[in-house]
């Protein structure tokens, strides 16, 4: 148990619970009294939070969906600045980023299952590569008033982030984003499943 007393373990565990901690589920069961997970699409993000709460309380609805969307980018990054400033490596700092998004998607408090990790990624990518996330963003924002289809526009948004970050930052180990990109495509199979079919459900 030794290795539990190294500082980058610990700070991998830190991540990956903190990473995990369900605040759209918590927000919406004690503000609003719904669970989240028995309703909607079933999962724990600020999409599903807006969608189920506005059935009852719109007002209401826009107001947690914030919050959620605040509090999972922020969750992330809270440990990597705490890890910055204690000067550990940018690898280190990666494999942080990475569980804090793996802790979202597959949260031990849910017996692992979890959110689909876009406001989670996007808010450790913002402080790893702040310029290409400022690309996403930008993209994500211009799909999401035109298409409303929340799904479409993180994906394509997150695409936009990988591939600029070929051109923004050449030299660097791309493998931490690819993983991450990757878990966010997997993580949104059904609702890619949905689209073919043209199910997908747009954010009114």
């Amino acid at each position: 148990m030794e290795f539990l007393f190294n500082t980058n373990v610990q700070f991998f565990i830190a991540a990956y619970l903190v990473g995990a901690i369900p605040f759209g589920l918590l927000l919406a069961k004690n503000f609003a009294g719904v669970d989240i997970k028995k309703s909607g699409s079933g999962s724990i993000g600020a999409t599903n939070v807006l969608r189920v709460v506005k059935e009852s309380d719109p007002a209401l609805a826009k107001k947690l969906g914030i919050a959620t969307l605040v509090l999972d980018s922020l969750k992330g990054v809270s440990v990597l600045i705490v890890a910055y400033f204690m000067g550990m490596s940018e690898a280190t700092l990666w494999a942080i980023s990475v569980l804090s998004v793996v802790g979202h998607c597959f949260s031990p408090y849910l017996n692992f299952e979890g959110g689909k990790g876009i406001a989670t990624g996007m808010g450790v990518m913002m402080f790893m590569l702040p310029l290409e996330t400022l690309i996403a963003l930008i993209v994500w924002a211009v799909l999401a008033k035109t298409l409303k289809i929340s799904s479409v526009s993180s994906l394509t948004g997150v695409l936009a982030l990988l591939i600029s970050s070929f051109f923004i930052h050449p030299q660097m180990s791309h493998a931490p984003v690819v993983f991450i990109v990757f878990l966010l495509f997997y993580k949104h199979i059904p609702n890619i499943i949905r689209l073919i079919k043209g199910q997908e459900r747009r954010v009114v």
